[in-house]
């Protein structure tokens, strides 16, 4: 039998070309994030201030060294000895600022990551099951959100004076939660409705099952682009608890607790040395995750043609 025409090649011709396989959502997003050049920079900008965090030991001194008073190298202009000169203690800035960026970091990574699983815990219950359930976690939430987070903080830092960064952690997870709870309600009501939700549902699916099966993966985008949110947020809230004088105990080095001394004005004006460093570093590290996340968002979004 000979082969129909459609299936006949003349020679010298090229081989059909077979259409292009379909991307994912996943592979699409991240195409479009890798070109993103705004984003991409400031992601390796974060990546750089966090290992020269982390690895702030070996490159400069142990955290003890830090906290030492030097009175023969008090208010040192930046040398070579002091990449960043010293404070007003005779303590070195370069140091300080590596060492404060490891703590200001991880306390911030530890409080996002506590953050956003408790609001996506209490977010996906209440979208998923609805009916009193959601009302119940809502008004809850609704509670939380008008709940006085800088007093609250201030009120727990005097009572327990010696409170730990621990406690920190704690006391900021507990009441930073809500918005994300919000916005994975919002997300999973909508989701829910769609048509391999109701199959797995009536297949006898358990509600553990599809909400973490199901449901959470199609809404983790929306959770990622939160997550970098929040991570500048907290940042910022350390920052300021620090400076405020109710945030990490003073005797470990932080961001924060480094730009208190910018509030002398005889260092603001004459001593640049000892806050501009720390200043420069938060602010850049804040706007790099600002970035990451409108990169992220730009990504996710289908409408987005960068």
């Amino acid at each position: 039998m000979e082969p129909s025409i459609s299936q006949q090649t003349s020679p010298g011709l090229a081989e059909p070309v077979k259409p292009p396989k379909s991307q994912s959502p996943w592979a699409l997003a991240r195409r479009k994030f890798l070109r993103n050049k705004v984003a991409m920079v400031s992601l390796v900008f974060l990546l750089l201030v966090c290992a020269m965090s982390i690895l702030a030991e070996p490159l400069t001194m142990p955290v003890e060294e830090t906290a030492k008073i030097n009175l023969t190298q008090m208010s040192k202009e930046p040398s070579a000895e002091h990449y960043f000169g010293t404070d007003k203690s005779g303590r070195d800035v370069f140091a300080r600022t590596l060492h404060g960026g490891k703590t200001s970091l991880l306390l911030a990574f530890s409080i996002t990551l506590a953050v956003i699983t408790i609001g996506t815990l209490v977010g996906a219950t209440a979208g998923y099951f609805g009916g009193w359930v959601d009302n119940a976690l809502m008004r809850f939430t609704d509670f939380m959100m008008n709940f006085p987070f800088l007093l609250f903080v201030i009120v727990l830092k005097s009572i327990f004076i010696e409170s730990s960064t621990g406690t920190l952690i704690f006391v900021i997870s507990v009441l930073s939660w809500t918005g994300t709870a919000r916005l994975v309600r919002s997300k999973v009501m909508a989701e829910k409705e769609n048509e391999y939700i109701i199959s797995a549902v009536s297949i006898g699916c358990s509600a553990p099952k599809t909400i973490f099966k199901h449901l959470l993966p199609n809404v983790m985008s929306t959770i990622i682009v939160q997550a970098t949110i929040t991570l500048a947020a907290m940042i910022v809230a350390e920052t300021g608890l620090s400076f405020l004088g109710f945030g990490v105990p003073i005797n470990i080095p932080t961001w924060g607790n480094m730009l208190q001394e910018a509030r002398s004005p005889d260092v603001l004006t004459s001593k640049w040395w000892i806050w501009i460093p720390p200043a420069a570093v938060l602010t850049f590290t804040i706007l790099s995750i600002n970035f990451i996340g409108e990169g992220l968002k730009d990504a996710f979004n289908p409408k987005s043609n960068r």
